[in-house]
């Protein structure tokens, strides 16, 4: 990907800044502070950027040491697009300040795109959804780089192409190329059923099951999951997939089958920590809980043979 910097003698026709506002990073790029009214998200941006505590450790960061790491933006006709640094572009709204230190970059929209992603990627935490459609994003951006076919290749050669950009997607990233496909497959479920996936309360596998299904199907489900107060686990997902698929399946074949009690549920007991800490001292961990649980249970159980031997 060819990275164009703009040089130092342009900066105050564009920005209309003095030389002192202007920088040079460690590695050679300009840095320069812009507004931050005239920055914007990227169009189609998948990263969430939220208001929690990490949010609050940055401001914080920004208002004792400044932005340390410069954010990449790109011109276009309403100011400047964010590529990488929409985290920090807020954390400097919410600190009061009124510009940020910026790499500004030449990029068509497929290496705008690919940047986008690949510095977004390096984040500790990303959500189901986001790297959904971030490997989505950076994959179609890649096969568009590959180049249409030929006149004569015909849809075989832009399959190869496909694949070959989904095998370079993968090893790119550090993931199987037959996972970066199931990421993708979240991208067709409605808005509601990928938020659950984020929240855990739909894993992944199962979800992946479900991404098959046809919105009004999906949004059977999710009247559904609503009147059974259940999920669908690996197994229900793949029996509705397979109903679906025949046009076999309705809403009210949808309860029947969530209804059912799962397996996991049968073979397992659990306790919640909120029931059990009024027992124990504050001091004492969940796995000191359990060794206590089960001495008490080996106790009552040893009581029990006695009695029944009398």
């Amino acid at each position: 990907m060819k990275r164009e910097n703009i040089q130092l003698s342009s900066y105050d026709d564009i920005f209309g800044a003095p030389d002192s506002e202007v920088k040079e990073s460690t590695n050679g790029d300009v840095v320069v502070q812009i507004p931050l009214g005239e920055l914007h998200a990227f169009e189609g941006h998948p990263f969430k950027v939220k208001d929690d505590e990490d949010m609050e450790k940055t401001v914080e960061s920004i208002q004792e040491f400044g932005v340390l790491q410069p954010a990449i933006v790109r011109p276009d006709g309403d100011g400047y697009e964010i590529l990488s640094g929409h985290r920090r572009h807020h954390a400097c709204e919410i600190a009061g300040l009124e510009t940020i230190p910026c790499i500004v970059r030449d990029l068509d929209d497929d290496a705008a795109t690919i940047l986008m992603v690949d510095s977004n990627l390096q984040r500790e935490e990303i959500l189901p959804s986001e790297r959904a459609w971030a490997f989505k994003m950076k994959l179609d951006a890649m096969k568009r780089q590959a180049g249409r076919p030929s006149i004569n290749s015909g849809q075989l050669d832009q399959n190869l192409k496909g694949s070959v950009s989904r095998d370079l997607l993968a090893e790119q990233v550090g993931e199987s190329s037959k996972q970066i496909q199931r990421y993708i497959r979240l991208t067709n479920l409605k808005p509601e059923l990928l938020e659950m996936v984020d929240d855990k309360r739909i894993a992944f596998n199962p979800a992946v099951e479900l991404s098959f299904l046809n919105e009004t199907q999906q949004q059977d489900l999710l009247d559904a999951m609503d009147y059974a107060q259940a999920t669908p686990s690996l197994s229900q997902a793949q029996r509705i997939k397979k109903l679906a698929q025949e046009n076999k399946i309705t809403a009210e074949g949808m309860g029947i089958i969530l209804s059912e009690e799962k397996k996991q549920d049968l073979d397992r007991v659990t306790l919640k920590h909120d029931t059990l800490k009024k027992y124990f001292p504050k001091s004492y961990t969940p796995k000191m809980m359990e060794d206590q649980i089960i001495k008490l249970l080996q106790q009552w159980q040893k009581k029990r043979d006695r009695d029944m031997s009398l």
